[in-house]
């Protein structure tokens, strides 16, 4: 089941956003239900922690008027819940560039000065574009590689990893690529050498997504990735290497 929170500090406003989840719940046959509408973050935080493994979309005011804001509150949701759905509903359009610079990939962004039925719509549009994720992975057994990057804890998909390379610039550093972005942060390749299917260790300074590799030269020991960057393989791995590809 797909649980939706809520929380939003100001009263009307948090009933209005029930009563749009309630209607579309009672008028639709899904597998979702409303499992909590809080006014502060530290309830939802204590429901997510009595309640763990729980799949959710989550309506998030900015301005909770509490110790941590609703930016804040995402960051430890998406901890506690990696496949969380963010939608954050707030008067701070100025507040939009803090959504990306954190990384916190929020599903949407809607301003409450909005037309009501736009607003409405909007939010029915999330909770549809979300049930559909959830049905989507409801029977997966999706991974994640957990990354701390500047004191934030990122749950990246095992599937959207292509490979992990030592950084040539720095000790102790570790490059993780994804098909068009990279990620760096502090670690060794030995860290990163026993994830198990889908990554195989090729070489001393590369971890790779065997689902990524795309044509092996194994006379000349290289393999080459979906994106054409070229891996080398170390003699004494071409056996395993080989064996992992299938």
């Amino acid at each position: 089941m797909l649980h939706i929170f809520i929380c939003e500090d100001n009263k009307t406003y948090r009933e209005r956003i029930e009563k749009i989840v309630n209607k579309h719940l009672f008028s639709h046959d899904l597998d979702m239900k409303l499992a909590l509408s809080a006014e502060n973050p530290a309830e939802l935080l204590k429901y997510m922690e009595e309640h763990p493994k729980q799949c959710g979309l989550y309506f998030l005011d900015i301005d909770l008027q509490s110790d941590i804001n609703g930016l804040e509150l995402a960051a430890q949701i998406k901890i506690k819940d990696v496949s969380a759905t963010i939608v954050f509903i707030t008067t701070h359009s100025e507040m939009m560039h803090y959504v990306f610079r954190l990384k916190i990939e929020a599903m949407e962004y809607i301003l409450k000065d909005s037309p009501p039925e736009e607003v409405k719509q909007r939010i029915i549009a999330c909770m549809q574009t979300a049930y559909q994720r959830f049905l989507d992975g409801k029977h997966s057994n999706n991974q994640y590689f957990t990354v701390n990057i500047g004191g934030r804890k990122r749950n990246i998909l095992y599937d959207d990893i292509m490979f992990f390379e030592s950084s040539t610039d720095r000790r102790n550093k570790i490059l993780l690529h994804k098909i068009g972005s990279m990620i760096e942060f502090y670690g060794t390749i030995a860290d990163v050498s026993n994830l198990g299917p889908p990554f195989c260790k090729c070489h001393q300074s590369f971890v790779v997504n065997v689902n990524y590799v795309t044509h092996i030269d194994d006379r000349n020991r290289k393999a080459e990735m979906i994106d054409g960057t070229i891996i080398p393989i170390a003699r004494r791995k071409i056996a395993e290497f080989l064996a992992s590809i299938g």
